[in-house]
């Protein structure tokens, strides 16, 4: 029995690569925080009625959250979200896997692979993806399933935003300051984001009234 519990103590405790960080993976821009903010709204609807329809199951959306914040380097999202993971009931081995350098390995299922590089390439260009690449999740999950998916990249990409400086300011509050951040950069950014807060809010409302669409895709060339 005493192993049992030591196996279940195990499997509900975070993985030991989920730890401060001393430097920053990614910084963004007071302008993309705004810009990725306006869509916030309609993404977050979407996903609460996703959560009712079940359309897309919840531990596929968790692991787009997983995915998409170890592109960017987010402590506190990383520890929050692997967090509500474990109380879902994904595995810590899985979790482990989306939160070190590649993401996923061997734990992402097959039907999800590509949601889950569309996540990782939403990430890494800064939430402004080709939009053939949209197309592509469009492609395999049927456009409901898509948006879903977009949604829940354009929610996690929102919160690592705010949580990059949150959790460079924690570290540094420790007394494990960042080696490439300051004090100002924190506060300046924390600050004026949370001010911007509610106007990007208000502006994202506004877009979905006039029938503007909640995404923005980079329609360029390549080589352009």
């Amino acid at each position: 029995m005493r192993n049992g519990n030591t196996k279940m103590e195990e499997d509900m405790t975070l993985p030991r690569t989920i730890s401060p960080r001393m430097e920053f993976k990614r910084k963004f821009s007071l302008r993309e925080m705004y810009r990725a903010t306006v869509f916030a709204p309609r993404a977050m609807s979407k996903l609460i009625g996703n959560k009712k329809s079940k359309l897309v199951d919840q531990n596929f959306v968790k692991r787009i959250h997983l995915a998409i914040t170890e592109v960017n380097g987010c402590a506190i999202c990383s520890y929050g979200h692997a967090k509500m993971a474990l109380r879902q009931g994904m595995g810590n081995k899985e979790i482990n896997s989306f939160l070190s350098e590649g993401g996923g390995g061997s734990f992402i299922k097959p039907e999800e692979a590509k949601a889950i590089l569309f996540a990782q390439y939403f990430a890494d260009s800064r939430g402004y993806p080709k939009k053939y690449a949209y197309d592509a999740i469009v492609k395999e999950y049927g456009g409901e399933k898509a948006k879903i998916i977009l949604s829940a990249s354009q929610m996690m990409i929102v919160g690592n935003m705010y949580g990059i400086p949150l959790s460079a300011l924690l570290s540094r509050l420790k007394g494990k300051p960042y080696k490439d951040s300051s004090l100002f950069y924190e506060l300046k950014t924390l600050l004026l984001g949370f001010l911007f807060l509610p106007i990007a809010i208000v502006h994202g409302f506004i877009r979905g009234v006039i029938g503007m669409p909640n995404e923005r895709f980079d329609h360029s060339i390549e080589g352009e």
